[in-house]
């Protein structure tokens, strides 16, 4: 796929995917949803790690409202079954860590965009704004999904209700996002976390994923269930003798990803 609204990398095992429609605060239509959603795909292929991040002073400002604005023949539901779950499965599915690296304003479908992946790295000067009610529309893109599950219901709640302004320094405060960074350090940080997994044991991350991603339904007994069947898959590895032999040695370990 040619590009058009996103920018693509690969350097060090690292795939940074750049949200790039700076103009519109990098809002998403249906041609940057169908990139994001390949570009993932592909970088989960062959990359160890992933990022998101936008260009400009806005992480993503949500849907593209001139792209597709309401009228007769709108069909909510049809754009979020056949455009946003590509792009949503894509992030939360792939087998490799995926960061956000939140540069600016993530609203509406932008902050859950945000959201999905497995790692939320902000600028102190971002935001998250679940800005759904103010056009009459409930939040989507999974946000109901992960709200609750991260700040509890009392607040997702009244982020969804009042469609306030959450700071980057609330979400971390809250639990919603990973960590909160200043402006200035803001990108070396997420770079320096990118290149750290990068450099880690890639069968475990992978699995690390899935366990923490099926507790959510899982209860108490699938889940150990779960834990010791993924933990005997790590322990064959060579990333796991790799690891063991480097404590022992007293050393950093030298993992290869198998």
């Amino acid at each position: 796929m040619t590009y058009e609204t996103i920018r693509y990398a690969e350097e060090g095992g690292i795939a940074t995917i750049t949200l790039d429609r700076p103009e519109v605060m990098n809002a998403l239509n249906r041609r940057m949803r169908a990139e994001i959603a390949a570009a993932v795909t592909r970088a989960a292929a062959s990359q160890r790690v992933i990022v998101l991040t936008g260009t400009g002073r806005a992480f993503c400002s949500g849907q593209d409202l001139g792209d597709s604005a309401p009228g007769a023949d709108f069909d909510a539901a049809r754009v979020l079954v056949e455009e946003y779950e590509p792009m949503l499965r894509a992030i939360v599915g792939a087998r490799v860590p995926v960061i956000a690296a939140v540069n600016g304003t993530a609203a509406g479908a932008g902050a859950n965009l945000a959201l999905a992946a497995d790692v939320v790295i902000a600028a102190e000067s971002a935001s998250f704004i679940q800005a759904f009610t103010r056009i009459g529309l409930i939040p989507d893109a999974g946000g109901t999904h992960v709200l609750p599950r991260t700040i509890g219901l009392a607040r997702a709640m009244g982020a969804a209700l009042f469609a306030d302004r959450i700071t980057a320094r609330q979400a971390a405060d809250w639990g919603m996002i990973w960590e909160c960074v200043p402006d200035d350090a803001f990108e070396a940080h997420w770079q320096a976390r990118a290149a750290a997994l990068a450099a880690g044991p890639a069968e475990a991350y992978a699995r690390v994923k899935e366990a923490m991603r099926a507790s959510l339904p899982n209860g108490f007994d699938a889940q150990l269930a779960l834990e010791a069947r993924l933990q005997g898959e790590c322990g064959a590895s060579a990333d796991f003798r790799e690891g063991v032999a480097a404590f022992l040695e007293k050393r950093a370990p030298r993992f290869t990803g198998r």
